[in-house]
């Protein structure tokens, strides 16, 4: 078993502080999350068009060389 000393500040405007920058921490990470979930579906969407044909990728000259 591990102890784990914590210090608490008793100040309560350092505390409210420390509070507000975790909270804003939390909305930061939700909103990263909900990006990541639309990028996820974005991407299945558009694997999903390439394996059906229903987009085909165009080689250009540059790429082909």
């Amino acid at each position: 078993m591990y102890k784990i000393e914590i210090n608490i500040s008793k100040d309560k405007t350092e505390q409210t502080a420390i509070a507000t920058i975790l909270s804003d921490m939390d909305t930061e990470i939700e909103s990263l999350e909900q990006k990541r979930y639309k990028y996820i579906l974005l991407k299945q969407g558009m694997m999903q068009e390439l394996l059906t044909g229903k987009t085909r990728l165009v080689e250009t000259k540059e790429s082909g060389e």
